[in-house]
């Protein structure tokens, strides 16, 4: 993935380039903090990548694309907070490392500030672009809200679990692949399909997510897995599970020994088909995702880049 990576390249030095050093400092550095700490940066790769797709100029999809990254780790911010977690990419999260207060108006600063930079492109695409963003903020909202929800509910249908994540994850990919396919002037039946290629792709990579958590290596996937399972998370494969092993709700619960719990749960999984119903699902997600990718068009050679960060999305171990 070449040019993937040299997008990726090119968002850095343009994260770098973006001045933070402002009063007042208990507003911005908070910001500075988060995104100087890490992140793959592969949304707003793709925007450049949907652009070039279509032989737009890269640099006027690069204001978009901050709005994308500025956007995502706005959500992380909040989202930190909702789940009260400690830790972000290893480091302290900005309501630790700071107050509580500190990350709501930071992060509230930063959705103000990824709509500054959404809103630097060419007037005669603006409306459009507004329009997507938008809703895909409103939209990520929702999901998180979903989210929430399902931690109070008894059960959550499949399919109701799937539009959460489809709304929390997948489609601010979605949004970062058009946005980069209007900034080129791509056809609006071609911008749509790049659309869905990454809504359906963002599913995918969340199911092997959900995988991963529970039957990836630990020192590949950077943490101990079974964290979904001794949280009773209601994941695709605890969703399958509970209707084809109702004895799995035996399982749940506080564990006197954690990593039993963890085993007895995979064990299940396995058994009631849930592990291979997870799988054949990512898989389905993910060849429909490249349906819509060929059906887009566009230059073979950026298809290809895409094509094979698909396929590192749902191949990956971590």
């Amino acid at each position: 993935m070449k040019k993937i990576k040299n997008y990726v390249q090119l968002i850095e030095n343009t994260l770098a380039r973006q001045d933070w050093d402002r009063e007042p400092a208990q507003l911005y550095e908070p910001v500075s903090y988060i995104l100087h700490l890490g992140g793959k940066r592969l949304r707003p790769a793709l925007t450049l990548a949907a652009c070039e797709l279509f032989n737009g100029p890269v640099e006027e999809a690069l204001m978009p694309a901050m709005a994308v990254e500025v956007f995502h780790n706005f959500s992380l911010v909040h989202d930190d907070i909702m789940d009260a977690a400690p830790l972000r990419r290893g480091q302290p999260t900005v309501h630790h490392k700071w107050d509580l207060n500190t990350g709501i108006l930071s992060g509230d600063a930063m959705l103000v500030k990824a709509y500054q930079y959404v809103a630097m492109v060419e007037p005669a695409i603006l409306p459009s672009v507004m329009r997507v963003f938008s809703q895909t903020a409103l939209e990520v909202c929702e999901g998180q809200q979903y989210d929430m929800n399902f931690e109070n509910l008894p059960e959550v249908a499949e399919e109701d679990y799937l539009e959460m994540i489809r709304l929390k994850t997948s489609v601010l990919l979605g949004c970062a692949l058009k946005l980069g396919a209007l900034v080129a002037n791509a056809r609006p039946q071609q911008a749509d399909d790049l659309y869905q290629f990454g809504v359906h792709i963002g599913i995918a990579f969340q199911i092997q997510d959900d995988i991963l958590d529970a039957f990836g290596d630990p020192e590949k996937f950077g943490k101990q897995n079974g964290g979904d399972i001794l949280q009773d998370k209601k994941t695709l494969l605890m969703i399958h599970a509970l209707q084809k092993a109702p004895e799995i709700e035996e399982l749940l619960g506080t564990a006197a020994d954690p990593q039993k719990k963890v085993e007895a749960v995979k064990k299940v999984f396995e058994n009631s088909g849930a592990l291979h119903h997870a799988r054949k699902t990512m898989q389905d997600y993910f060849d429909q995702a490249i349906q819509y990718l060929e059906k887009a068009g566009g230059n073979p050679e950026i298809q290809g880049e895409l094509k094979a960060f698909a396929n590192y999305l749902i191949i990956r171990d971590n």
